[in-house]
């Protein structure tokens, strides 16, 4: 083989080993980035193919009416449950009546007299409402103190106190943020958006400032109670749960915190 064919057949081995590893360091960075989408720390996930089926969650729940017969048979099924889940519910009864000017026969003319109801119920919504109370404490003097001494005691009417002193926060405004949070998961800033929406311009950081203030003024004292309760029993249910924490002092965010959670056991058991 003649020098110049092998030094072309070098220079393209050389070129083809070249691209081969361009290709792996990018397979190797495709890699890493599914990794860390995965797996990585984030405060929320970003949005992945699997999670798109959020949004047709309406059209794979629904029921499939190609088989209107088994709709049917499994409504009758539930309708005692039904009844009693409305059981637990306020209700409201409106009636539709026609006025006595229309209670008149459209055959012969003759007046019509009630004979039952027909009944649909259906669940209504009152979506929250956001209002000022505003708290006038009345204050009171003796007139015959200030005409014939000098000290005029003042009296004002009873007031409940604030769960934060100079603060907006009422009991039901840091009620419904905490469940918010911790019961529908919803963020503070996602509350923000949503206080915006009822016309209150409520930033994140007050609703950060009102949670920790009353857990610790209010909800703590409470658990105190609850753990010195839960010490007196002999026996003690404990679950452990792993989770990750964002900005907590002195840990990374993939490092472990726990959560404890105990409840007393009310069952008798045999100690022998």
């Amino acid at each position: 083989m003649k020098t110049v064919d092998l030094q072309a057949e070098i220079t393209a081995l050389k070129t083809e080993v070249a691209e081969l590893k361009a290709l792996v360091k990018f397979y190797e960075g495709q890699l890493r980035l599914n990794k860390h989408r995965q797996f990585g720390a984030s405060s929320e996930k970003s949005l992945i193919p699997e999670q798109l089926g959020l949004f047709d969650e309406a059209e794979n729940t629904a029921n499939d009416e190609s088989h209107p017969e088994d709709i049917v048979c499994a409504r009758r099924k539930r309708k005692g449950k039904r009844d009693e889940d409305l059981s637990r519910l306020p209700t409201e009864m409106v009636y539709h009546t026609l006025p006595e000017s229309e209670r008149i026969c459209p055959e012969c003319g003759g007046p019509l007299h009630g004979i039952g109801y027909s009944t649909r119920r259906e669940l209504v919504i009152i979506p929250a409402q956001v209002k000022v109370v505003q708290h006038e404490q009345e204050a009171y003097a003796c007139r015959n103190c200030e005409k014939n001494s000098d000290h005029t005691p003042i009296v004002k009417a009873p007031m409940p106190e604030p769960v934060i002193n100079g603060s907006l926060a009422s009991p039901s405004a840091v009620a419904h943020i905490m469940h918010q949070k911790y019961v529908m998961c919803a963020p503070l800033y996602r509350q923000e958006q949503d206080w915006k929406r009822q016309g209150m311009a409520l930033s994140r950081q007050t609703m950060a400032n009102w949670v920790i203030r009353c857990a610790e003024d209010w909800l703590e004292p409470l658990y105190e109670r609850m753990r010195l309760k839960l010490l007196t029993h002999d026996v003690l249910h404990a679950d452990e749960t792993r989770v990750q924490v964002l900005k907590e002092p002195g840990k990374t965010p993939q490092s472990n915190s726990f959560m404890w959670l105990y409840n007393a056991c009310t069952h008798a058991f045999d100690k022998r």
